[in-house]
């Protein structure tokens, strides 16, 4: 199958799509999709995933993503019981909430973490309960399934927008089994730094007993990865690799050329 980047122009910036363009047939427009094409849709799927996937295979085009493995992604219920102890406890329930430790509140996909200190981290359960009642009313959070995580202390650097924590986190892409590229998670702090973070620090084999957990329920997908306190590694989250943006402009080049190289020898 000949893959092609279906992209959505108002997000898709200028750069990577000079560099995706270098490696893959980029267009914005899907009855350019053909059959045969392995659609990778940056950015351009998201909200009606699945009936764009009815729409692509219609012409006998395919998603690199099934709607099955997006939802996988999508929503963490589902990685999360895979995962067990690499990542943080999670409930979806408030009265299952244990009453001494503290907790991160997100939705199935999108979290308000820019305003961490109002919507989405909770001291104790009763400021969950309160964080609970406001993303219900959030208009993007509020139609999504809520879920609270144990909030895990990480290696911090400074505190950024809100008490947002700025920590040692890092972002690998994964396609089919395979490591494409990785950087520092918090790119935007990365001047405020006196040392760039190395995501060399990560074991290897932390991120394959990952890779191998999360086995065929997604085919891209990126790992979040941050150094707790104690020095362990734990999983933020996932994201669908169409969806999450690429942390810092070395690991561009490196996603397209390696996602080509990796798609030929799996396709």
């Amino acid at each position: 199958m000949k893959p092609v980047i279906l992209y959505r122009g108002d997000s898709f910036e200028q750069e990577e799509l000079e560099i995706a363009s270098k490696y893959f047939y980029c267009t914005n427009r899907r009855p350019n999709i053909k059959e045969n094409n392995l659609v990778i849709g940056r950015y351009s799927l998201w909200p009606f995933y699945s009936e764009q996937e009815k729409d692509i295979e219609y012409v006998g085009a395919k998603l690199i993503n099934s709607s099955h493995q997006y939802r996988y992604i999508a929503d963490l219920k589902n990685y999360v019981f895979d995962l067990k102890e690499l990542t943080p406890r999670t409930w979806d329930n408030l009265q299952d909430l244990p009453n001494n430790i503290s907790f991160v509140l997100k939705g199935e996909t999108n979290s308000r973490k820019s305003n961490w200190k109002q919507d989405m981290f909770a001291v104790d359960k009763k400021a969950a309960i309160e964080v609970h009642g406001r993303l219900s009313n959030d208009s993007l959070i509020g139609y999504q399934n809520i879920y609270i995580r144990e909030y895990v202390p990480l290696v911090k650097y400074m505190d950024g927008i809100n008490g947002m924590p700025v920590t040692k986190e890092f972002r690998f892409f994964v396609a089919y089994g395979k490591v494409l590229c990785g950087d520092y998670y918090w790119q935007n702090y990365i001047d405020d730094l006196p040392n760039k973070p190395d995501m060399n620090e990560v074991p290897q084999s932390f991120l394959q007993e990952v890779i191998h957990r999360v086995g065929n329920n997604s085919n891209f997908y990126v790992i979040d990865v941050g150094q707790k306190i104690s020095g362990e590694w734990i999983v933020i989250e996932l994201n669908d690799g169409q969806q999450a943006g690429i942390p810092g402009t070395n690991c561009v080049e490196g996603l397209y050329l390696n996602l080509l190289k990796t798609i030929g020898e799996v396709i």
